[in-house]
């Protein structure tokens, strides 16, 4: 069980690193030229500061669970509607395994980890 538990964290980790990705594609297809180097760099790196200040594990500002699970489920929500850009099956299949992570999260008590 326990390696269910640890896998369950991972996921949850990558899932965060392919939100930024997602943010980073979005922000370089939107548009063009300059503005689309703009927003590829600006969109992640928002999501970057906003998820190290209010959901991050060692943050000192970390929203308690019941104000980050939204913050959290949102931005992921976000990706997906960037994913959305990519392709369907893209934003279908992330969004999948943000729900089954999540039940996860939640069936293991995990929320605080």
């Amino acid at each position: 069980m326990t390696a269910i538990r640890d896998g369950n964290l991972a996921v949850k980790f990558a899932l965060e690193v392919a939100a930024v990705a997602a943010f980073a594609y979005w922000g370089a297809t939107v548009s063009s030229g300059l503005a689309a180097v703009t927003l590829a760099i600006a969109a992640p790196l928002v999501a970057i500061v906003l998820w190290g200040t209010l959901a991050a594990p060692r943050s000192e500002r970390r929203l308690p669970v019941r104000l980050r699970v939204p913050f959290e489920l949102a931005v992921f929500a976000l990706a997906t509607v960037a994913l959305a850009g990519l392709s369907s099956a893209a934003a279908i299949g992330f969004a999948a395994i943000v729900l089954a992570n999540s039940l996860l999260l939640t069936a293991f008590d995990q929320w605080e980890a």
